[in-house]
């Protein structure tokens, strides 16, 4: 039949279910076409009839029939010179596997309300040899700095969202807080709530745990923390700090009515994600670490603090 298409599952693609494959290849498809040319037989795969459900395998060829109007195929907003360059200048480290980013304060990770330059639209840049975009398997805030991992394929984008999920990928920050904790190490056991935008310490709340030590002073004013997220909750160390009356300088949304303006100091959050262990994964010692940005190094200088990266 004229205009009938055999396409090849690429090995990225493998295992992946039928209606996803047509949603990552021809996204404006509707479904409904979609299960209309499936049901009239006009879609196969192998030359056998298929439904949506069916996984795919590598090598395998699709059929499709000529698809006219109905798949005008979205092209991806073409960025600029200086956002390429901009992506390119974050990557610290990339294998077959990864991407890890330093990602600077005040770049979302995704997109929202208001927020139309962020990392999810610009991971093209970061394809370099492969024909699609790394994918994310976690995020930071908008205002934390530092390790931001990428999968650069789907089996490997399954392999970090479970580790991440279940805790085997471990994380250290390092943040600058107002006051010193009464204790130069230990945990803060703080079962946490999110209410609106915010995560608060209740007695109703999830489990949350964040592991800590003091890493430097300025006298009883200011001290610099390793923060060891044991548990992952929304805002945990930001929370947690806070709590104990340290407030991370800079967090306007937990330091609240309290929150003073530091002579000299960057009104930026200094809360940065400095370090990850991925030796899980690897099966060999493998830690990546990200450098702390020009404020947060300025600001412990003019508190006469140190930290040796």
């Amino acid at each position: 039949m004229p205009g009938v298409m055999l396409v090849k599952v690429k090995d990225s693609d493998d295992g992946m279910r039928l209606n996803r494959w047509f949603l990552k290849h021809y996204p404006q498809l509707p479904l409904s076409r979609l299960q209309k040319l499936l049901r009239t037989k006009q879609i196969k795969v192998d030359g056998k009839k298929a439904e949506t459900s069916l996984k795919l395998a590598a090598g395998q060829e699709v059929r499709l029939p000529p698809l006219d109007d109905a798949v005008d195929v979205v092209k991806p907003r073409g960025l600029s010179e200086k956002d390429r360059a901009f992506m390119l200048s974050l990557v610290i480290y990339k294998d077959d596997r990864i991407i890890v980013l330093n990602k600077p304060s005040g770049l979302a990770v995704q997109g929202g309300t208001n927020t139309s330059r962020h990392v999810d639209g610009m991971l093209e840049a970061l394809r370099f040899d492969r024909d699609e975009n790394p994918k994310l398997v976690h995020r930071i805030d908008k205002d934390t700095s530092g390790i931001l991992v990428l999968a650069r394929d789907r089996t490997s984008a399954e392999v970090l969202t479970k580790a991440f999920r279940e805790r085997d990928l471990h994380k250290t920050y390092l943040a600058l807080v107002r006051g010193v904790p009464g204790k130069d190490r230990g945990e803060i056991k703080a079962a946490l709530e999110k209410i609106g935008e915010k995560s608060i310490v209740t007695a109703e709340g999830k489990k949350a745990v964040t592991g800590y030590e003091v890493l430097d002073t300025a006298g009883k004013q200011f001290a610099l923390v390793a923060a060891l997220p044991i548990t992952g909750r929304t805002h945990q160390i930001r929370a947690h700090m806070a709590y104990i009356g340290c407030p991370i300088v800079g967090d306007d949304k937990y330091f609240g009515s309290r929150r003073e303006r530091y002579a000299n100091l960057s009104d930026k959050l200094h809360l940065h994600a400095y370090k990850i262990d991925l030796s899980e994964i690897y099966n060999k010692k493998l830690v990546v670490r990200a450098g702390l940005p020009d404020y947060f190094k300025q600001d412990l200088n003019t508190l006469g603090m140190q930290f040796k990266e």
